[in-house]
């Protein structure tokens, strides 16, 4: 049955296929999956995403498992809360749901480092997604502790599990199958027994002899992309089921680029071809939520560097809040006419009511915290260093460095000095500061490693700071550019003033942890425009309290923490305006709005009931 004499995958688990379709407990079987991300819903909301599932008319769940906040350094493992994907799963099951686990390691996803903790680059060394020693060895610590979690929620032991995947768009990356081997192998001696599957597109695919080891499935948006895919599976196994284990239904957005997505005429087609061709399919992303944090990734082609918004609403069919959508109704249309009525089934349940959602109007700064006050809190932490050093090199945390946020690069320079030189551009955005004064900005679209300064010849010596913020790591690249494995971030090679290298550097990381945010020493707030600071803001709730998004009229660039909880990104420049805050994150009462500004204080902060996600809008905007 196979095209080059070898013999294909045969699934050994209780979700079997042959002839072309699937089958489970001895019955005819499609997979009608739905993409949500328990780390990018607050738990809250699980059960009102999982029911809107069912409604929709679809039988299983898959979600990804995010690697670098399960294991935020090495041997550190959190699986409570949000991060909790046993509670998930099972919630899952009690909902009628069957479950596609896709643990990685490394997921893309739009994730910072596609899910890979930073602290992996703190080997000089690293090579990611490999069989590279230190690497391979991460990656069994994690799934020694992972797998096991999971084992006993397989669907032959009476769980919802009926797939696994191996690794993701593999073949799209390497060539080095040995890898893909190594992760089955851990699978198997976790006794993990149910379907193993891949998923990637036409080029990942090309010569791929991993079909042997993994039932083999497509990604894709169009047709038009998909149909090279499903007709080298067919060529691959006539057994093989078609299967979409990532139907695009929408898209991500980059800062600085427009608003994008899938319009609905676009998204029916492609569906209907999809179940034309008899395939099943994952809708990918049925609910995206939210990158909290700092968790955004980033994508980059020829170093043109592109950081996504915190906003994960990707245009599926809930929105970022869990809103059903025009095109969650035509899915569920199609799915009843062209799956269910032909079994007899003349209708499926009501999908639960939309979560509210409250503009709870506009509150003003009352309190605030100088740059250099932040740099003195407690627990933060200086490096003195004669160079600079990107922040996962730093040795901080058992010899690991810093992984999110920002990191300071603080020194004295002559007063006469002209010319600021970077051997490497620094990694994202730097702005530079002479004495507390910002001279200049260096990002990924100016593309520059020399500043010219204002020499000042009436003093002997003025105080450079160089301010580094991390705007996310590259989560997707191929193997031969080498940018996975150098995605560390901050200054890195010789930084140097008129040709002298300089070799007296206080490095202070700024990781925004509660003990920085959650504060009662605030000032009052200056006349004047200084940034970067703290701006603290209070949002008092006597009513119910339900979820909202926060609007920031005039700012320009920076975080946002609403009691403590960092929400995401803001920048002026767009496309997204707005950040969603979850009911679950406020109470009655007073709330703590703490916003860490570094470009431009603004004029208003707005709570309102509605997203803004296109600065484009400005009707929205106006009428806020």
């Amino acid at each position: 049955m196979s095209a080059k004499g070898n013999k294909p995958y045969e699934s050994e688990g209780t979700l079997k296929f042959a002839k072309g379709d699937f089958s489970l407990d001895g019955k005819p079987f499609k997979i009608l999956s739905a993409a949500v991300h328990y780390f990018r819903t607050f738990p809250e909301y699980w059960e009102d995403r999982l029911t809107k599932v069912k409604a929709c008319g679809l039988n299983t769940v898959e979600t990804y498992v995010p690697w670098n906040l399960h294991e935020e350094y090495p041997g550190q493992f959190n699986f409570e809360g949000i991060l909790d994907v046993r509670k998930f799963i099972m919630l899952a099951q009690d909902l009628g749901l069957y479950v596609i686990f896709r643990p990685g390691p490394y997921i893309c996803s739009e994730w910072d480092f596609g899910g890979l903790p930073a602290w992996l680059l703190s080997d000089p060394d690293m090579k990611v997604r490999s069989n590279y020693k230190n690497y391979t060895d991460a990656v069994e610590r994690f799934f020694n502790k992972l797998l096991p979690m999971v084992e006993d929620l397989q669907y032959s032991r009476g769980g919802p599990i009926i797939a696994f995947q191996i690794e993701n768009e593999f073949g799209s990356y390497s060539s080095e199958i040995e890898h893909l081997i190594f992760l089955k192998n851990l699978y198997l001696r976790h006794n993990l027994t149910e379907l193993f599957l891949t998923s990637d597109n036409a080029w990942g695919y090309k010569n791929d002899p991993f079909y042997q080891h993994a039932l083999p499935t497509a990604n894709f948006q169009k047709m038009s992309e998909g149909q090279q895919v499903f007709d080298q599976i067919r060529n691959w196994s006539s057994d093989f089921p078609l299967m979409v284990t990532e139907f695009w239904t929408g898209w991500f957005d980059h800062w600085g680029s427009e608003h994008g997505g899938l319009p609905l005429d676009k998204y029916e087609e492609s569906l209907s071809q999809i179940l034309q061709n008899n395939a099943s399919v994952n809708f990918y992303m049925f609910h995206g939520g939210t990158n909290f944090g700092f968790m955004n990734g980033a994508n980059k082609e020829e170093n043109n560097y592109k950081p996504d918004v915190s906003s994960y609403d990707y245009d599926a069919l809930l929105t970022e809040k869990g809103d059903i959508t025009p095109k969650y109704l035509k899915t569920r249309e199609m799915l009843l006419e062209k799956i269910y009525k032909p079994q007899g089934i003349k209708s499926l349940p009501e999908p639960p009511k939309n979560i509210t959602s409250s503009a709870y109007g506009t509150v003003s700064v009352d309190g605030y915290l100088s740059f250099e006050d932040l740099l003195k809190s407690k627990g933060q932490v200086n490096i003195s260093s004669d160079k600079a050093v990107p922040m996962e090199m730093l040795k901080l945390k058992g010899g690991y460095g810093q992984n999110y946020g920002y990191i300071l690069y603080r020194c004295t320079i002559p007063g006469n000095s002209s010319v600021l030189s970077f051997e490497n551009q620094p990694a994202d955005r730097a702005q530079i500061y002479i004495d507390g004064s910002e001279v200049a900005v260096i990002d990924w679209k100016s593309n520059n490693k020399t500043v010219k300064l204002q020499a000042d010849g009436s003093k002997s010596e003025r105080r450079l700071d160089i301010l580094v913020e991390n705007n996310g790591r590259v989560n997707y690249a191929k193997e031969e550019t080498g940018i996975l494995n150098s995605e560390r971030k901050g200054v890195s090679g010789s930084v140097s003033i008129d040709g002298k290298a300089i070799t007296n550097f206080t490095i202070f990381p700024l990781e925004f942890k509660n003990n920085t945010v959650t504060r009662d020493n605030w000032q009052g707030v200056p006349n004047v425009d200084t940034v970067p600071g703290l701006f603290k803001a209070t949002l008092n709730i006597t009513q119910n309290v339900t979820d909202t998004f926060i609007f920031l009229r005039g700012w320009g660039k920076g975080i946002v923490f609403v009691n403590g909880f960092n929400l995401g990104r803001y920048w002026i420049v767009g496309p997204q305006q707005t950040l969603y805050v979850p009911a679950p994150v406020l109470k009655q009462g007073a709330n703590q709005i703490v916003i860490f500004e570094h470009q431009k204080i603004g004029t208003d902060i707005v709570f309102t009931d509605k997203p803004i996600l296109d600065v484009n809008n400005q009707t929205q905007i106006t009428n806020l």
